[in-house]
């Protein structure tokens, strides 16, 4: 079970254990990427923002109440981290294949990655407030109750703001002129 040894391992760290933070940084490594990616869609600044989350949660790390997961915990300060990110500097650069996680079949068509592609030039003109959501919730696959946790706003908030972020998505698709199906 990760969340056990997630918990075993920020056990070993505050106790001096280096290596075992070792083990949380290449376990959580790709995740806080893709959400720094998925929210500032340039491969610099998400290296950057990737980097500085880990060093502040090695610095933090005897903040972590284990009551609560790991991951969310950390999903937590890279979301923050990014929005700081973003308010003081918005660039935009092309997407990077190298980058992006590989939870993707091998035989993945053209016609996905040329959708995927479209799909994260429309998140980029939705508000950071709606793009943080739809990234949590529908590229990390969190539940509304993580995403919460990790924004610090009620679950319900949660769901009514995500209902709005995917209307302003899909009216920025439509616009377009791509249509999605309703999943």
């Amino acid at each position: 079970m990760i969340e056990h040894d997630d918990r075993e391992c920020v056990t070993q760290c505050l106790a001096g254990n280096t290596e075992a933070f070792e083990v949380l940084v290449e376990r959580y490594y790709r995740q806080i990427f893709n959400i720094a990616y998925r929210m500032t869609n340039n491969n610099n600044d998400s290296e950057d923002i990737t980097q500085s989350v880990f060093i502040k949660v090695y610095e933090k790390l005897d903040m972590y109440n284990q009551r609560h997961k790991f991951f969310s915990w950390i999903y937590r300060i890279a979301v923050n981290e990014t929005l700081n990110h973003l308010k003081q500097n918005n660039r935009i650069e092309g997407l990077n294949r190298d980058y992006i996680s590989e939870d993707k079949t091998p035989d993945e068509s053209y016609e996905e990655i040329e959708l995927s592609d479209k799909l994260q030039d429309a998140l980029m003109c939705i508000g950071l407030e709606y793009k943080s959501l739809i990234v949590l919730k529908h590229f990390q696959h969190l539940s509304y109750r993580e995403i919460a946790f990790i924004l610090d706003i009620p679950e319900k908030k949660v769901k009514s703001r995500l209902f709005t972020a995917r209307h302003l998505l899909r009216d920025v698709l439509s616009d377009r002129g791509i249509e999605l199906n309703d999943r």
